[in-house]
């Protein structure tokens, strides 16, 4: 159903997409949106089991484009470093696809409080709740159940990957000057 990425040498394994979904603070997330046009939007998110989680208002372009079609793609940039004297980028991204709902209570509730602890993660639970409670009627969560997943970094970091990495456990890196 998804296809195959052509330059297969350039693709991540599954824990360095995982880890780079985890690690990641904002993405685009891709909708349709209206008359045919794609809605592409900035969005933080956090990442819970085999889903995505967002927040979003109850209504408007996002809720919009959801329920025309629960179909999405979510793009993550982990690296993007320019090299202007070889008209080139070094850059490590993923892409999730997947399909879109909205929460019903219960899961809102949950999957707000993922969001909340993972971007106050020094707020306390009282003020976190407090603030959830204050928010509730006016917030909408969405989930992305995650149907296929493929990362790609640039020819220059898979090559250099290859012959400078240093593999310990799952977790790959390189020597600070190579990359």
């Amino acid at each position: 159903m998804f296809r195959e990425m052509r330059r297969r040498g350039q693709s991540l394994g599954e824990e360095e997409c995982r880890r780079i979904l985890e690690e990641g603070t904002h993405g685009v997330l891709a909708l349709s949106g209206d008359d045919g046009y794609p809605y592409a939007v900035p969005i933080s998110y956090a990442l819970s089991g085999n889903c995505l989680i967002f927040h979003s208002a109850v209504s408007g372009h996002k809720i919009d484009s959801i329920h025309r079609s629960d179909k999405a793609s979510f793009a993550v940039v982990e690296c993007d470093d320019v090299v202007p004297e070889r008209y080139t980028t070094h850059y490590r991204s993923v892409i999730v696809f997947g399909r879109v709902r909205i929460a019903g209570d219960n899961e809102k509730l949950s999957a707000i409080r993922v969001l909340a602890r993972r971007y106050a993660p020094d707020d306390t639970e009282k003020h976190r709740e407090e603030y959830i409670r204050a928010s509730w009627d006016h917030l909408a969560v969405l989930v992305m159940d995650i149907e296929h997943v493929s990362g790609k970094e640039s020819g220059e970091l898979a090559e250099m990957r290859e012959k400078h990495c240093v593999r310990t456990g799952g977790m790959v890196s390189f020597p600070e000057e190579e990359v």
